[in-house]
């Protein structure tokens, strides 16, 4: 009777496993990105603050970088300059794809961080934190030096 009970147990512990493997194998794979070379250019007279970096993705799939915050700021958004017909023009972006083995530049010019309504004063030589949201669910936490607004 015992042999049959051990052998009914293995049996069962077998099958959870084999499920609990599979259920592993059917999530999808955290992404391999990191910040590279971050910083924030601040203006002076609480105007709003631009976030630059480069994003690198070391995975084997493509990325997306979802949004970002900052306990530091208000507000966070993903923005896209452009010129179009010889005016400089920003637009709200919800997303940003980062190829696999590949990354994008957060850079004045292009993609950056707006980050609005500091939470307290900053200041050149400061650091603000920001959280960069992959889609998926995965946060990647930095802290960017404040640099002059005449920094390139």
């Amino acid at each position: 009777m015992k042999r049959k009970s051990m052998e009914y147990l293995a049996a069962v512990f077998a099958l959870a496993l084999a499920t609990f493997i599979s259920a592993l194998e059917s999530l999808p794979s955290p992404a391999h990105v990191n910040v590279q070379h971050g910083w924030i250019r601040w203006l002076p007279a609480n105007l709003p603050a631009a976030g630059y970096a480069t994003l690198r993705n070391d995975g084997n799939k493509s990325a997306r970088l979802a949004g970002a915050d900052s306990p530091d700021y208000a507000e966070a958004m993903l923005h896209r300059s452009m010129g179009t017909n010889g005016m400089d023009q920003m637009q709200m972006v919800d997303a940003i794809d980062i190829p696999a083995h590949g990354k994008i530049d957060l850079a004045p010019g292009g993609y950056h961080l707006m980050l609005m309504q500091p939470k307290h004063p900053i200041k050149p030589g400061d650091s603000v934190r920001v959280r960069w949201h992959l889609a998926g669910g995965e946060t990647i936490q930095t802290s960017l030096p404040v640099r002059p607004a005449n920094s390139d």
